[in-house]
């Protein structure tokens, strides 16, 4: 997803005391509904006196609210006809492989080549701009990857499949994982990261670990090491925005390529051919290469695969040969 965010700022006066806050929010923001709202609360992004806060928090005089919308609204987009991966399809869902470097949402400054674009043409879907921002369905996508994840996303095909879809991620019944490269060598095989993220107060544009964010939960295996890195499946239960870049470079394991949260440990490689790999590879090493959820309709368990893709094999060939 893009990384550009909008904040307000509000405080609140004697004529707004005792509303909930995603009811008041829903009458302060243009364009984004009440179910919208909520979910933003519900994702860390949304605090009440700089403390993380719940949908159905009741406002009190002078209460200092802070939103950070890191999805602004666009007044239209259009279907497009790009190419898709489809891993899965039936009448009720679809199953894609979403290449690195395509955003999924359209957002401030992005209308086009968005993932939701290609949904859109793809399923013939014919939703209004306004039917686009009002609806919870969100042109079918049920979740999110950043725009240089590549790797699996569940699309619905209608509004009671999403919302059913949506409910097993609240409930933490989807099994994610990914497949990361890390710099350093890990002195364990297993580990677990319990960590509370938020937005980070002093770069807006990023998350950070923070005792008053929300709760994130990551599971690591370590899958092959190699001289200076060590690749690791992680599995999340919970969907925090940035959640495994975040947590691995808490725990001093930062992504390789992940310019971001690494703090420039990609040019402190000493080998100049592996340092010069990892400025060509220009992105995160970071793939969500399993998914598994009920299938809403038929009640039956679906797996899903997505292999990485081929600029990471060929990086992981290069740094063997070095």
């Amino acid at each position: 997803m893009s990384d550009e965010i909008s904040s307000f700022n509000f405080q609140i006066e004697a004529e707004d005391i005792g509303k909930r806050l995603d009811a008041f929010l829903a009458e302060k923001i243009a364009d984004w509904s009440r179910s919208r709202l909520k979910r933003l609360i519900d994702d860390g992004d949304v605090s009440v006196n700089d403390k993380t806060a719940k949908s159905s928090q009741k406002l009190r005089q002078n209460d200092a609210v802070e939103v950070e919308l890191t999805e602004a609204p666009v007044e239209t987009f259009e279907p497009e006809n790009i190419p898709l991966e489809m891993i899965y399809e039936d009448e009720s869902l679809a199953v894609v492989n979403k290449k690195a470097g395509m955003i999924v949402h359209p957002g401030a400054g992005v209308k086009s080549g968005t993932l939701a674009n290609a949904i859109a043409y793809h399923f013939n879907f014919e939703q209004s701009s306004i039917e686009y921002q009002q609806s919870n369905y969100r042109v079918g996508i049920v979740h999110r990857l950043d725009k240089n994840t590549s790797g699996l996303i569940v699309v619905a095909k209608n509004e009671s499949v999403h919302e059913a879809i949506a409910e097993q991620f609240r409930n933490r019944k989807v099994y994610k994982n990914y497949v990361t490269l890390v710099h350093s060598l890990t002195r364990e095989n297993t580990g677990k990261i319990n960590a509370p993220i938020a937005r980070d107060k002093r770069n807006p544009v990023k998350m950070a670990v923070q005792k008053d964010g929300r709760n994130a939960l990551s599971l690591w295996k370590v899958r092959q090491r190699f001289e200076k890195f060590t690749l690791l499946d992680v599995e999340i239960k919970t969907g925090r925005t940035h959640q495994i870049r975040v947590h691995l470079a808490y725990i001093n394991y930062p992504v390789v390529g992940d310019e971001t949260y690494n703090e420039g440990r990609d040019k402190t490689v000493a080998n100049l051919k592996i340092r010069q790999e990892i400025a060509e590879l220009n992105r995160p090493f970071l793939h969500a290469e399993r998914l598994s959820f009920t299938h809403p309709q038929t009640k039956e368990k679906m797996d899903f695969y997505a292999p990485l893709p081929i600029e990471l094999t060929n990086f992981l060939q290069a740094i063997k040969e070095f």
